[in-house]
């Protein structure tokens, strides 16, 4: 029922209109089994018959339970401290409000979702700012919700920013934030760090696709803001942004010193070569960090990775150049070897993302060449 402004540790940041998911766990437990126990069985919750449309029809009954609760604990620093302990953290009972909120709104996150899917068919920028206008911005909390499940289907999110900026009349944050669209700012940093649990790059089943994915969406995002938008020095969302990028370059630094390693060790034969065999975990591996690799180059103006990305760019186009001339050499020698000939198929695709397409072409046809001289 709140998918849309659920987001996943870890959260740096709290942001009014995206409610942690470990903060919805801890409040949905305190509703089943402390308010709502005679309206929510514990079979309903084992069985998987709890649908969204029934728990729809009790909503009213379990909002206001939640009401009272909530006045009660305030009103009680005894019951506040219980409650405290039971959700197991200052941050989930501090989210009680919000997610009661949420609730509240809940019919209003499917209309946001549909629009944030048609703010991408929109063509004309005065068409957009019409639309983004509609927008209830006289309500800063309801517009943080809104504006959070709707950024999810934001393709583009550069024009929402050129948009907010023309109709603010500056690029200062602060003219920004005074017409109404600090929401906007707040759910595109708040989808930016919700990439970060995506990103991942361990191991060599590491989903180096969603990975990647989730890596690029943080950088639109990212530049999106920093290069529009004029951040004051110091501000809050200048701080956001600069330790969401330390973060996010913190998690892929680590796999980018791996790249050229694994590529030598995925790529270079046996020291015996009657027991060669193929690691296919290192040349998962090693195709994995080219293509992160590769990702990293498209967006790197949105991490502090220079220095580390361009030793790996560099040594590994060195490194694949080398293996690949060996493999070559090794097909000339024994073109009936599959271990030597599947070794170079990955080495072609790895430089099929690491040069261009038409280098990977030129390799295929200069491995027919020599298994045809063999």
């Amino acid at each position: 029922m709140l998918d849309a402004i659920i987001v996943e540790d870890p959260v740096t940041f709290s942001f009014p209109g995206s409610l942690r998911r470990s903060n919805v766990v801890a409040g949905w437990t305190w509703v089943c089994r402390d308010l709502c126990a005679d309206i929510i069985s514990p079979e309903q919750l084992v069985d998987g018959s709890l649908t969204a449309t029934w728990l729809g029809t009790q909503m009213p009954e379990i909002m206001t339970r939640m009401t009272a609760g909530l006045a009660a604990a305030e009103a009680d620093p005894e019951a506040n401290r219980r409650l405290r302990a039971m959700l197991g953290s200052d941050d989930a009972r501090a989210a009680l409000p919000q997610l009661l909120n949420a609730l509240r709104s809940r019919p209003l996150l499917a209309k946001a979702t549909a629009f944030g899917k048609a703010i991408n068919t929109i063509g004309e920028d005065a068409a957009l700012g019409t639309a983004l206008q509609s927008m209830p911005l006289n309500d800063p909390p309801l517009a943080a919700l809104l504006f959070h499940a709707a950024m999810r289907q934001i393709a583009n999110p550069t024009r929402l920013i050129t948009t907010i900026i023309k109709l603010s009349g500056s690029a200062n944050e602060v003219a920004v934030a005074r017409s109404g669209f600090g929401p906007v700012v707040d759910a595109m940093l708040a989808h930016a760090q919700n990439q970060i649990h995506l990103l991942q790059p361990a191991g060599a089943f590491a989903d180096i696709d969603l990975i990647c994915r989730g890596l690029y969406r943080f950088h639109r995002l990212v530049r999106a803001l920093t290069g529009y938008i004029e951040f004051e020095r110091g501000s809050q969302w200048a701080a956001n942004l600069s330790a969401l990028t330390k973060q996010v370059s913190e998690r892929i630094e680590p796999r980018l010193r791996e790249v050229v390693p694994d590529l030598n060790q995925a790529l270079r034969r046996g020291r015996d070569p009657k027991a060669d065999r193929l690691d296919n975990d290192k040349i998962l591996a090693a195709i994995s960090g080219v293509y992160l690799l590769a990702t990293v180059r498209e967006c790197r103006a949105s991490m502090a990775l220079n220095a580390v990305f361009d030793q790996a760019w560099s040594q590994s186009a060195e490194a694949l150049e080398m293996q690949l001339q060996r493999n070559l050499d090794l097909v000339r020698q024994h073109p009936t070897d599959p271990v030597i000939a599947a070794r170079l198929d990955a080495g072609i695709k790895m430089a099929e993302v690491r040069f261009n397409p038409e280098y990977a072409e030129t390799l295929r046809r200069a491995r027919a060449s020599a298994e045809r001289s063999s």
